[in-house]
């Protein structure tokens, strides 16, 4: 049995790993903004027969909270041994593009927020030199686009701060694993028009949860995603300016 926190819970590709989790007797902590939806899951997961699953609510915008709500789930769990951050906004890149402040916002959620938990849960998972450490990043992250350069600038600065986290973390044994899904058919994705590169939440949770069971440094959700982004990242600027993406 794993003790797992999960922040960004309600998330709909985190909500579908946690039942994966529950299903095999893993012990859940879970954090989100809505009680309501987490009391639902909650309720759920234990009528799935879930034996442990713990719930708070917290705003991850919210700095001061973080270092509380880390040690809560600590002593609920009795230690952590996973934690998977999967909360953010998809950004909307036409209002951002027009308003400072909205694009700070964004940043704020989909960037800072993240890097202010991983601060404390690193020295955290440092300090008992084991543990995982997991984060839904992007493959927007890989190469801004006109469409989405908000959203994919603070995917980017997640993805190269967990990188530099591997680095230091590998040395006390703690596994920093960087998820990079791509097109995943969500709630936060449903005015999008759906093609054969789409998955759906459950599919991406079994790939999410492999990449976690196996330490891995990078997992592309699905796999393929790293190929198309080899080829995005490798178009000349020039060929690049001219797409429509």
């Amino acid at each position: 049995m794993k003790k797992v926190l999960i922040v960004g819970a309600t998330s709909a590709m985190a909500e579908a790993t946690a039942r994966r989790m529950a299903q095999r007797g893993d012990a859940l902590f879970l954090l989100g903004r809505s009680a309501p939806r987490l009391q639902a899951m909650v309720d759920d997961l234990r009528a799935r027969g879930a034996p442990h699953v713990h719930m708070a609510v917290m705003d991850a915008n919210d700095f001061s909270a973080h270092d509380g709500m880390i040690a809560l789930a600590d002593a609920t769990l009795g230690g952590i041994d996973i934690v998977l951050i999967s909360h953010g906004t998809l950004s909307d890149q036409s209002a951002c593009a027009q308003s400072v402040d909205l694009t700070l916002a964004e940043l704020r959620t989909n960037a800072l927020s993240v890097v202010a938990l991983l601060t404390l849960l690193a020295n955290l998972f440092e300090r008992r030199r084991a543990g995982t450490i997991a984060v839904i990043s992007s493959v927007a992250g890989e190469r801004g686009r006109q469409s989405n350069y908000v959203y994919g600038s603070a995917k980017a600065m997640v993805t190269a701060f967990m990188s530099g986290l591997r680095q230091r973390l590998a040395k006390a044994g703690v596994a920093v694993v960087t998820i990079k899904p791509g097109f995943v058919d969500t709630p936060m994705t449903g005015a999008f028009r759906k093609n054969a590169l789409w998955i759906g939440p459950d599919a991406a949770a079994g790939h999410i949860l492999a990449a976690i069971d196996r330490g891995a440094a990078v997992a592309y959700v699905p796999g393929f995603w790293r190929y198309i982004m080899l080829i995005i990242r490798a178009l000349p600027d020039a060929v690049f300016r001219r797409l429509a993406l």
